[in-house]
């Protein structure tokens, strides 16, 4: 199992700048190759202090030059916010400076704030066919040297990459599928599976299980394995672990439903966000107490044990996967980011890594006995 940290570059302090954050952030990548994670995971996002890395390909050059072996994964470019050209080209680019250490992950973004602050043209019913049209030019540039597009949303004549791509970048290709609507299209360009951890495993499994029969269908091979990206807090004291989680990871979950307005009823109204209505609808049901407690418990938080115990029942039921961990987030003190990752690198992280990837559970006794 490969280990990673995910950075989403949240600042909900009011006593640090967003400079300060920023800079923050570069040192938690650095920690992670000090540490011996696999890989670090900078994601893209503007104009608020939800999340705020503009240009994550940016971010990891940096990366790049401070570390040695960590890979750099782009967690995620969004694709319509971007010129497929250019994303070809920094991936290249990226790719050389690092010796070979990115992995490409992809995304179309769901924030309408977002889509909004782009001004005229950033149209969110257009970011499923957006997407769909650039993932697969860039994919066929990095293999290739060149780029080229006829599609109704990206007019491009062949044009060379330089300097060139040297590496292929079959087996190291990311995009994110939280939606049904995603589902497909990440496995029909032959993309791994990365999402965010949001509820119990149970529950995220239809979606993994669909995931690995389209990919077989599109491919006629088995599915590589799935990265969850989860919120983590490793503490000795259990009861400490459970109070910091439930405050921080809390501060985090009221963070992304303003950012992303998730119990809106805009999504009804926009092409390829079925899901993310339907979902609207039953937070709306739920109410958001209840829907933040579901959210905090599906994370992993804990003792050591604890921690490794919800990271195997998730392993078990889903199969195959990968894991990324945010270990900053909701205004927590930067002496506790290091705290935590320190402790888990140290306790949880070593066993992780001898696991061999599983199969997924069929049998419902298995998963209860595990509950």
């Amino acid at each position: 199992m490969d280990v990673g940290v995910q950075l989403i570059f949240q600042n909900e302090r009011k006593d640090m700048s967003d400079e300060e954050m920023f800079l923050h952030e570069a040192e938690t990548a650095e920690l992670a190759d000090e540490l011996g994670f696999d890989s670090v995971w900078p994601v893209e996002h503007h104009f608020r202090s939800y999340a705020m890395c503009p240009d994550n390909t940016q971010f990891l050059a940096y990366v790049a030059g401070r570390t040695k072996r960590i890979k750099l994964g782009t967690g995620a470019v969004i694709l319509p916010w971007n010129d497929p050209l250019r994303v070809a080209e920094k991936i290249t680019a990226l790719d050389h400076l690092s010796r070979g250490r990115v992995l490409f992950g992809m995304g179309r973004g769901l924030s309408r704030k977002e889509y909004s602050g782009f001004g005229t043209g950033m149209d969110m019913n257009e970011a499923r066919g957006r997407f769909d049209e650039s993932a697969r030019m860039i994919l066929a540039a990095l293999e290739k040297g060149y780029i080229e597009g006829s599609g109704p949303f990206y007019k491009q004549n062949r044009t060379d990459i330089r300097p060139a791509p040297t590496r292929s970048f079959n087996g190291r290709t990311y995009a994110v599928a939280v939606s049904t609507e995603s589902v497909d299209s990440v496995a029909s360009i032959g993309a791994r599976m990365m999402f965010f951890t949001q509820y119990d495993a149970e529950k995220h499994k239809p979606g993994v299980d669909k995931y690995r029969e389209l990919f077989r269908m599109h491919h006629g091979v088995a599915s590589p394995p799935i990265v969850t990206v989860g919120f983590l807090f490793c503490d000795e004291d259990g009861g400490r672990a459970e109070e910091m989680a439930r405050r921080y990871m809390t501060n985090y979950f009221y963070s992304l439903m303003e950012h992303y307005e998730l119990a809106g009823d805009h999504f009804s109204g926009v092409k390829g966000y079925k899901s993310y209505a339907e979902a609207a609808d039953m937070i709306r049901s739920a109410g958001l107490e209840a829907t933040c407690t579901a959210f905090v418990n599906a994370q992993d938080f804990g003792t050591p044990k604890q921690v490794l115990d919800k990271i195997e029942r998730r392993n078990r039921i889903l199969g195959g996967i990968d894991v990324s961990m945010c270990t900053s987030y909701g205004g927590m003190d930067y002496a506790d980011v290091e705290k935590n990752m320190r402790l888990f690198a140290r306790t949880v992280m070593p066993e992780l890594k001898s696991w061999k990837h599983k199969a997924a559970t069929t049998e419902p006794e298995q998963v209860a006995a595990s509950a």
